[in-house]
């Protein structure tokens, strides 16, 4: 991504640009804090499960889209090759992995989570299936396996518990 492309898409001038934005890693945090709240916001529907089917819904339609995959792609391509850009992605998976914590202590408040449940493996656990996906050129899983995905990662992969 360079300010010039920026500018040329938004059909306006350079000095525009940068009267907005201070710098091109201003820019691109700008463009990722709001892909991030506009294509993942984070639901409150009164239940930790319903919160996370939700929110596991539209991350797998995110991640299953032309965007959703490039976006991820370049992440991970530009993370490797540019400290600067990895800072970037870094801040702002920050910032929504914050939002996905929050919505499971709700959960843990609530009594529907036990409170030691290991938020940083849930978070990371899905983030990472979405992220090898990416990269691999597998699909993701079905919207209609966000229930599947949800209760795994609500109970693990042990026995059933009575």
């Amino acid at each position: 991504m360079t300010v010039d492309e920026v500018a040329a898409m938004a059909r306006a001038g350079k000095a525009t640009v940068y009267r907005r934005w201070a710098g091109k890693e201003d820019l691109a945090f700008a463009a990722l804090e709001q892909l991030y709240t506009t294509k993942l916001p984070i639901p409150d529907t009164g239940s930790v499960r319903g919160d996370l089917v939700i929110a596991t819904r539209m991350a797998l339609e995110f991640s299953a889209s032309d965007t959703g995959r490039a976006y991820m792609r370049m992440t991970c391509a530009e993370s490797l090759r540019d400290r600067r850009i990895a800072a970037l992605y870094t801040a702002a998976f920050e910032a929504q992995e914050e939002a996905a914590r929050i919505m499971l202590r709700r959960g843990i408040d609530r009594g529907e989570l036990r409170p030691d449940f290991p938020m940083d493996v849930a978070v990371d656990w899905f983030a990472g299936m979405m992220i090898l996906y990416a990269i691999i050129e597998r699909p993701v899983p079905a919207l209609d396996r966000a229930d599947e995905l949800v209760d795994f990662m609500l109970t693990g992969i042990g026995p059933e518990r009575a």
